[in-house]
């Protein structure tokens, strides 16, 4: 009984530092996801083609259309400036 009893505490104690292991890990992965978020929402507001995006999704929700000129940027820096600026006009646009 007393070997059964050890047995049992044993592979609890191994239960329980591989479930803190894998929750540990899941913790460091979900810091990780949210500094790449943080990463992907840069302040574009002086940038040109953000402000361009703007003006046009502004232009677009007032006329009810739907992204109507379809940009293409060189750099792929502009570009994500230039689609953050449309959304920023086409869905805040009067509120």
């Amino acid at each position: 009984m007393k070997m059964n009893l050890k047995r049992c505490i044993w592979v609890l104690t191994v239960a329980v530092g591989i479930g803190g292991g894998a929750l540990q890990a899941v913790a460091q992965d979900h810091g990780q996801d949210s500094s790449n978020n943080k990463a992907e929402q840069r302040d574009y507001s002086n940038n040109k083609t953000y402000q361009q995006g703007v003006r046009e999704g502004r232009d677009d929700q007032a006329h009810k259309r739907d992204h109507s000129k379809k940009r293409h940027f060189k750099k792929d820096e502009d570009q994500k400036a230039y689609e953050s600026g449309y959304q920023q006009g086409h869905d805040h646009e009067g509120r």
